[in-house]
């Protein structure tokens, strides 16, 4: 059964940077597109970056591309978005998602994470 959990949200200032983990267990197979979502408060959802992790093809959504990285470390089954000049706008709860092979911008994932909360204040 595939299992995603992610951490590494908080509160941080504008101008800050986070870097969030997706731990993930039970896959059984290599090529398991992992992305990032975001859903700002009374908003919906939206698709913030995406890996494959056969290939470390990475894609990123919106204005995003400037400012995260996404990568993985295959021997942790871990992904990682580091997110740096953090805006009041990037509040909001932060999940990540698995489905085959490819990466989506819309949310039709086939797993998700319980997702970590990022708060952008001064």
């Amino acid at each position: 059964q595939v299992q995603l959990v992610e951490s590494g949200g908080g509160l941080v200032q504008p101008g800050g940077s986070l870097r969030l983990s997706c731990a993930a267990s039970g896959f059984t197979r290599d090529d398991y597109a992992i992305g990032w979502f975001r859903q700002a408060p009374g908003k919906g959802r939206e698709a913030v970056s995406c890996i494959k992790l056969r290939e470390g093809t990475e894609y990123y959504y919106n204005d995003m591309k400037t400012r995260a990285t996404i990568s993985r470390d295959n021997a942790k089954d871990t992904v990682y978005l580091q997110i740096n000049n953090l805006k009041f706008e990037d509040t909001g709860d932060y999940y990540c998602a698995a489905r085959l092979v490819f990466c989506h911008v819309t949310d039709d994932y086939e797993y998700w994470g319980q997702g970590t909360q990022v708060t952008v204040s001064s």
